[in-house]
């Protein structure tokens, strides 16, 4: 469910890609987990069991990128990827942290289902 204090958040920003900001934040928190929603880092962040799993950042205000993550603190790398990306959607950080970019809704909206999939995939993988 999509929380209140982010909304106010992202009102006071008038962001440019509000309405991408806003669709992501809909496939986000409808993929089927059970996320919680807030700010962290200037952005909209989702936690899975208190665990911060998926942040966006909206700045520069060009694009919106999902980062897809297992929390602030360094952790060991594991030796492959976490998940399997068949999209080809993410751009790998490190085998625990990759980033999908969007710079308008139609690329949003073109690639739906394949975000619901990584989100899903991802959360199954870090639990």
């Amino acid at each position: 469910m999509k929380n209140e204090e982010v909304t106010k958040f992202l009102n006071g920003t008038k962001h440019p890609l509000r309405n991408e900001i806003e669709r992501l934040r809909d496939l986000i928190v409808s993929a089927g987990c059970e996320l919680t929603e807030n700010i962290k880092w200037n952005g909209p962040n989702y936690s899975f069991q208190n665990e911060d799993r998926i942040t966006m950042r909206i700045q520069p205000p060009k694009q919106v990128q999902v980062i897809f993550h297992r929390g602030a603190k360094k952790l060991a790398q594991p030796d492959n990827k976490l998940i399997n990306d068949l999209s080809g959607l993410l751009a790998w950080k490190e085998n625990d942290r990759a980033v999908a970019t969007f710079k308008n809704l139609d690329d949003i909206e073109s690639k739906e289902a394949e975000l619901k999939n990584l989100v899903n995939k991802w959360i199954e993988a870090t639990s």
